[in-house]
């Protein structure tokens, strides 16, 4: 029996214009009971279905369906990673773990590293440390954990972890780079008293780095192949900016008091409410929507953990003429995160606190205390931005009131937030000449600077209606794009409808009630009673699966070409992008047969008193974050949504059918996936076009035969993975070294290193450490991994070519010979297409090859630049986002590839598309080869007196001739740079200390050969000057520069 409200102890019956009264218990153990309207019933969480009204079919092919786990349990025991992060200073407690809250690095390591005399390292260098470790452990259903680790290390296992920075918005303070680096953890012995001999409780540890313009941190642990069989596992290991320290050095919320008390009527009965934040750059995530209270949760781990706080605001409401407020509450309605800025809208008033984030901003003084904006405005909503954009983030306000018909557009940047109302001549109802509008929802498109509003008209004449309406805001232009229809189209029995003005309609009227823009796939959605979308904001498809008499909530997106959709009435419908038909996840039969499937396996996330929270994407994948009732006692978790398993049980309890076999019948399902294997192939190495540089570090090895490490030896290890970081930060400069690596300087070092590894094997070496200065490296030959980038970056031209191999047929379990089917045949059964949301950009080409013997396909797919939508740039600027769309024809929702984490959707693949000049890549001048021929042409040497490498003299009087490189960071690649350039002198001074950067009119007199002030710096033999012959433009082949007198 499926409801729409969570349920407690007794039964929930629902008549028409009744009341449904459910009985339960409260914090203090008394009963309590709510009052909900039907049908809408909140809080509409998963039911729990009653077993005893479960047909027997359903029972059986719960069964059926069970994951091959459960039958392998006594083989395969289900093992989970568990991180946490903890001080410095804390290594080797138990039970404790800390928040990422202080940013400063240790300097206490000298003492440790002045031990180490004979040793690869600098004794003339300070080394500094992170102030955090990443403690690491795992444990296995049905035995301890302390027994595990230490059976796990005793086997050879080693936890590997890549630390991924994510990059920041603002790329013109910081340099745009994708950074990993693969640290090995070392085994460490708990500090709690043991009686074992050698070890009681253990842990692994790594170092947890910073970095300066990141706050937001992946943590990916998996094995190193040894030991027992653990899945890979992410974790977000966020800085968490909105912490301070008291003076008995806990930790405080700066935005308000943590309540430690989730009392249950704050979730009970509550609808859910979108998790709005900017999507991969917050640290900090925020969810309003508790009923009567200024309160909300906060995580920094994607609610792995979170809390509950009371915010700092004064709540002060003010009604007038001009903004009436029919009723007050304390409510925080809508609540917007950003990657260092949290947004609230209590009634009509809008509230930000900015973080401390020292590693992002110049100051590191955050808000100190809630900023009240748009004082005067009577604000009816905030409106998130998901993507970023130009270096900033943005946020809408909608007003209504004596504002109405405008929007406050935010921007934020470096913390700094600044609103302007929009339009800025007049308002749309003035633009669109109506007497009444109401703007109900706003989508921002930064890269086209585009703004669109979905309002709603009021015209005395005739009913209310509804346009989407775009203004330009580089020039101001206001115009109309799309009249949404009246009542909504009898799509009569198709799955989608082109709406061309000429199709029939229902009696149902067309209620919108917001938008939202996939700034990928360039998918604009328009939502309420109804889902309509379109590639180019005019034309509209109209998806007639999901039913007219339910209205859309929220929607989710993960960026990766999934969506979910959340009801008023808390169903979840599933839409895969690029195609038109939704599935029905919660309430659904493949969610019943889901449930069953977890009382077998005695889940502890799933009770039949639930209310769900939020939903939203983390990684691709779906979570819930949901307040569980059990044994009257509340808890919030956080669950992954199944939607492969819902999706694949749903396809076969709806297509089964029986087959007799002799005198009794079997029980056979339809499979309409139109190829049983699917693999991609030749996939290029990643790096060139993921763009991912990554470091590797493994941890000094101990002299102690039992291989655990002490305190100091895990110092060191922090030393040196803070002294590799900071080789990679020094290489990002405007000149070349010697050596194209980072770490170049840092390898001289090998040439010693037989003489270091014979000490550690006679038991010689410092401090019992042995450092192996090959386990600290840059690497430039990453392979792929059998699937394709996270996201693929294109330039001028370049392409990117993989295959895809699928095979029909060979799914069967009887032992027969297996039909050869002809060229025709998988022609006509298996197809590819490729779907581009800018096909002016960026192209596709498919050639297919039939591999007759095999019944197999070999699709060869080349993804490539068209070298007409980019614009000379920095490295990592001004990218355009688009995508690229693989899809297998009629696997939408039918095919699913069995592996060890459960079923995995195959036949679509949705890939990121960055078109632009890279990051990674830099142009940099060539000392060396400058020095060279400089000398060679000019017939003499010349240098400072005093020789600095990295900043070498030039004499006055010698014609000077400069080289330029190209590199790349990432591959390794560097080259001598063939185009064209200007060279312009911007700054200068009598000294180093004195050098000031010139304004635009002294660059003009000091470098342009138009100049009549004989303020001209230098000059040169070539001809050739830019169209408006204010500049020469060198290249590599030029006759040189000469100094004027």
């Amino acid at each position: 029996m499926w409801g729409g409200g969570a349920k407690s102890g007794g039964e929930t019956r629902c008549k028409c214009k009744c009341r449904c009264t459910t009985r339960g218990s409260s914090r203090t153990g008394e009963s309590w009971s709510h009052v909900a309207r039907c049908p809408a019933m909140y809080p509409a969480g998963p039911a729990w279905p009653k077993l005893r009204v479960l047909r027997a079919l359903w029972a059986l092919l719960a069964v059926l369906l069970a994951p091959w786990r459960l039958w392998a349990k006594e083989d395969i025991q289900e093992c989970i990673w568990h991180v946490v992060l903890i001080k410095f200073e804390a290594v080797g407690e138990e039970g404790r773990s800390d928040r990422f809250f202080d940013l400063e690095p240790l300097e206490s390591l000298n003492s440790v590293f002045s031990l180490l005399v004979d040793a690869p390292t600098d004794q003339n260098e300070k080394y500094l440390g992170f102030p955090y470790y990443l403690k690491i452990n795992y444990s296995c259903g049905g035995e301890s954990s302390e027994a595990q680790v230490r059976k796990g290390h005793l086997t050879g296992l080693k936890p590997l972890v890549l630390v991924t920075f994510q990059s920041p918005v603002n790329f013109h303070r910081w340099k745009i780079e994708q950074l990993q680096i693969q640290m090995e953890a070392a085994p460490f012995r708990s500090k709690e008293r043991c009686n074992a001999e050698e070890v009681c409780a253990m842990s692994w540890y790594t170092p947890m780095p910073i970095k300066n313009g990141s706050v937001v941190m992946y943590v990916d642990v998996r094995s190193n192949g040894l030991g027992p069989f653990i899945q890979n596992k992410r974790f977000h290991v966020n800085i968490n900016g909105f912490l301070q320290k008291q003076q008995d050095n806990t930790l405080q919320f700066t935005v308000g008091n943590e309540i430690f008390n989730l009392i249950p009527r704050y979730f009970i009965n509550v609808p859910s409410r979108p998790l709005w934040h900017t999507v991969n750059q917050t640290p900090v995530l925020i969810l309003g929507g508790i009923p009567d209270e200024k309160s909300v949760l906060l995580t920094d781990t994607s609610f792995t953990d979170f809390f509950l706080v009371e915010l700092n605001i004064d709540s002060c409401w003010v009604g007038s003429f001009y903004c009436p407020q029919a009723s007050f509450t304390a409510t925080i309605y809508d609540a917007i995160a950003t990657e260092s800025t949290l947004f609230i809208r209590q009634n009509q008033l809008v509230y930000y606190f900015t973080g401390t984030y020292v590693t992002l901003h110049e100051s590191n003084q955050g808000s100190g205390s809630w900023v009240r904006v748009l004082a005067n405005e009577c604000i009816k909503k905030l409106c998130p931005v998901h993507a970023h954009g130009n270096g900033s983030e943005y946020i809408m306000a909608l007003t209504t009131g004596k504002r109405e018909g405008y929007v406050h557009f935010g921007t934020i940047t470096d913390g700094r937030v600044s609103f302007e109302l929009l339009p800025r001549q007049r308002s749309v109802c003035e633009g669109l000449q109506v007497v009444n509008c109401s703007i109900i929802w706003a989508v921002f498109i930064a890269g086209d600077y585009n703004l669109l509003l979905l309002v709603q008209m009021e015209d005395p004449t005739t009913r209310k209606y509804f346009q989407v309406v775009s203004y330009d805001l580089v020039s101001n232009y206001l115009a109309i794009l799309y009249t949404i229809p009246e009542f909504i189209p009898d799509a009569r029995g198709l799955e989608f409808l082109m709406l061309l003005g000429t199709e029939s309609h229902t009696t149902f009227l067309m209620v919108p009630k917001g938008m939202f823009y996939n700034q990928y796939s360039n998918l604009l959605y328009i939502w309420g009673n109804f889902l309509l979308q379109s590639y180019n904001y005019e034309n509209f498809i109209y998806l007639a699966d999901f039913p007219k008499e339910q209205s859309i909530k929220y929607l989710v997106n993960s960026f990766r070409g999934d969506m979910a959709i959340v009801t008023e009435t808390e169903e979840i419908w599933y839409l895969l992008e690029g195609s038109y038909q939704m599935y029905k996840l919660f309430p659904s039969r493949g969610w019943e047969v889901h449930i069953n499937l977890q009382v077998m396996h005695q889940s502890s996330v799933y009770t039949p008193n639930e209310t769900m929270v939020t939903l939203f994407y983390e990684d691709t994948k779906l979570y819930q974050l949901v307040y569980l009732m059990k044994n009257q006692q509340g808890q919030l978790v956080k669950r992954h949504v199944p939607v492969e398993q819902l999706l694949m049980y749903q396809q076969l309890s709806n297509h089964y059918f029986f087959k007799r076999q002799g005198s009794h019948l079997t029980l056979s399902f339809t499979n309409f996936c139109p190829f049983s294997v699917m693999r991609l192939r030749d996939l290029p190495n990643p790096q060139v076009y993921s763009r991912q540089e990554r470091y590797q570090a493994r941890p000094p090895r101990v002299v102690e035969p039992s291989g655990f490490h002490n305190e100091n030896s895990l110092a060191v290890y922090q030393g040196l993975v803070y002294y590799l970081l900071c080789l990679h930060s020094e290489y990002h400069k405007p000149y070349a070294d010697r050596v194209h690596d980072s770490t170049w300087s840092w390898s001289n070092k090998k040439q010693d290193q037989d003489y270091y590894f014979y000490l550690a094997s006679n038991s010689q070496s410092p401090g019992n450490v042995y450092i192996d200065m090959a386990s600290y490296e840059k690497i430039y030959d990453l392979k792929a991994d059998y699937e394709l980038p996270e996201r693929i970056f294109l330039d001028k031209g370049t392409s990117y070519v993989f295959s895809v191999f699928l095979r029909v047929g060979g799914q069967s379990l009887e032992f027969t010979p297996e039909r050869v089917l002809t060229s025709e045949e998988l022609k006509s059964t298996v197809d590819l297409g490729v779907v581009l949301a800018d096909p002016g950009c960026i192209e596709a080409v498919v050639k297919q090859k039939f591999l007759i013997n095999r019944n197999s396909v070999l699709f060869r797919v080349t993804l490539s630049d068209k070298r007409s939508c980019f614009d000379q740039g920095l490295s990592g600027h001004h990218l355009l986002e688009t995508s690229m769309l693989l899809k297998v024809a009629g696997a939408v929702g039918h095919c699913f590839q069995n592996t060890h984490q459960g079923p995995r959707m195959q036949g679509n693949l949705m890939v990121p598309v960055l078109i632009g000049c890279p990051p990674g890549k830099r142009l940099a001048f060539d000392i060396t080869y400058t020095l060279q021929y400089n000398r060679l042409q000019n017939k003499h040497y010349f240098d400072c007196v005093r020789v600095d490498p990295e900043m070498p003299c030039f004499l006055f009087r010698d014609v000077f001739y400069p080289f330029f490189l190209i590199q790349d960071l990432v591959t390794g690649d560097s080259g001598s740079f063939q185009g064209s350039y200007v060279l312009k002198v911007v700054g200068g001074g009598p000294t180093l200390d004195t050098i000031r950067e010139y304004s635009e009119e002294e660059i003009y007199r000091f470098n342009s050969p138009l100049d009549k002030t004989h303020s001209l710096i230098w000059t040169t033999k070539n001809t050739t000057t830019t169209k408006d012959s204010a500049f020469n433009i060198m290249s590599h082949q030029s006759l040189g520069i000469e100094s004027r007198s």
